[in-house]
């Protein structure tokens, strides 16, 4: 049976919840979760969601023997990071000092703890954790049906900081301006989970579902 929809599973994602949120969106798909590298290559699209350290979720990714299976998707097919999914496409993180994929390139760094102020000088806490505001900078068919300013939920100490600005889709605040989603030809990824974020959540996975791989 033809694989519609692989979520890549290497031990640190929320996998569970990202695939009930695609059986929802896409009941009539096959989805499989899978650490099988040849059931990745074999997908039409490919989710690659994470949770967890950077340094932990390289390591566990090359033990699992999916590193060139996850660097082909990317390459080639409709291709959704989420959280660590996200990160892990970047060149570099402080988060361990760690090296990731280097499929896109920039940095992951971490929340200053200085500063860290909302507007009326309340202190904010590292993890950012809760839901926040969504900013898109870029017309893109993940954000169909999507209001600009729509709340998604997260749990993330680190975020991206592209080397190319033109990646950027869309942006948060906390307090300062940071990168929640990148993208570039056939990748869209967002450092927010959409499998927690309700109905937004839900209209970008099944905007995923639907996409054709092209801005």
């Amino acid at each position: 049976m033809m694989i519609d929809i692989a979520v890549v599973d290497y031990g640190m994602g929320n996998l569970r919840s990202v695939s009930k949120a695609l059986e929802h969106v896409a009941p009539d798909r096959h989805i499989v979760v899978s650490s099988d590298p040849a059931e990745i290559d074999a997908a039409e699209r490919v989710v690659f969601p994470g949770q967890g350290a950077m340094p932990d979720c390289m390591r566990e990714l090359d033990s699992r023997g999916l590193r060139q299976s996850v660097i082909k998707a990317a390459a080639s097919k409709p291709f959704l990071g989420i959280c660590i999914g996200l990160q892990l496409l970047f060149e570099h993180s402080e988060e361990g000092n760690a090296a990731g994929l280097g499929i896109l390139p920039g940095k992951v760094v971490r929340f200053e703890k200085s500063g860290m102020r909302d507007a009326v000088g309340h202190k904010l806490k590292v993890p950012h954790m809760g839901w926040n505001q969504v900013y898109q900078t870029q017309k893109h068919p993940m954000w169909q049906k999507i209001p600009d300013g729509e709340r998604f939920y997260y749990v993330h100490s680190y975020y991206v900081v592209p080397q190319n600005p033109e990646i950027i889709a869309a942006y948060s605040e906390y307090p300062a301006r940071f990168t929640s989603a990148v993208a570039e030809d056939n990748i869209f990824a967002v450092q927010f989970h959409p499998e927690k974020s309700q109905h937004a959540g839900l209209q970008l996975l099944s905007n995923f579902v639907h996409w054709s791989g092209r801005p």
